[in-house]
């Protein structure tokens, strides 16, 4: 039997991601991290990733092929306090869902870690997706010589 399947398969992740997006869209840092207004998109991605990550269906790798998580979140400006953040939104549904004691642990451990590798900048300010929000290294250097002649 799949962790997924001790779990109670596809309703139990619905409920995590339900409750974590509930969370996240009453967070001013992490809300404009996703651009469209209805997060039941971004939702259902997640919920077909974890699935798919814990022994579930692979309909998250038909529909949207290998997740490549770090190149997927590379956009975003995600420092140390989006990572907190965000494992606080996660900790929240985990808590309402209550999964056993070992399924959580389980469970936890790898959304931590996960948390923890996304994170692609230590700079504290920007929002959203870099581009809008972080300074390229050409735009800090080009910043940097107007300031110096004048």
């Amino acid at each position: 039997m799949t962790f997924y399947e001790e779990v109670g398969g596809y309703a139990t992740f619905e409920k995590i991601v339900g409750v974590f997006y509930r969370e996240v869209a009453l967070d001013p840092v992490l809300r404009p991290m996703y651009p469209e207004e209805d997060l039941g998109p971004a939702a259902e991605r997640f919920t077909l990733f974890l699935a798919q990550y814990w022994g579930g269906p692979s309909t998250y790798s038909e529909k949207r092929g290998h997740p490549r998580l770090r190149m997927r979140h590379m956009p975003f400006h995600v420092d140390p306090d989006a990572r907190d953040r965000w494992l606080r939104c996660m900790r929240t549904s985990l808590d309402e869902v209550q999964l056993s004691p070992m399924h959580d642990a389980m469970l936890w451990d790898y959304l931590e870690r996960a948390a923890y590798a996304m994170v692609n900048t230590m700079e504290p300010s920007g929002i959203g997706p870099a581009p809008a929000g972080r300074s390229t290294l050409e735009t800090r250097s080009s910043s940097q010589d107007s300031t110096e002649n004048t």
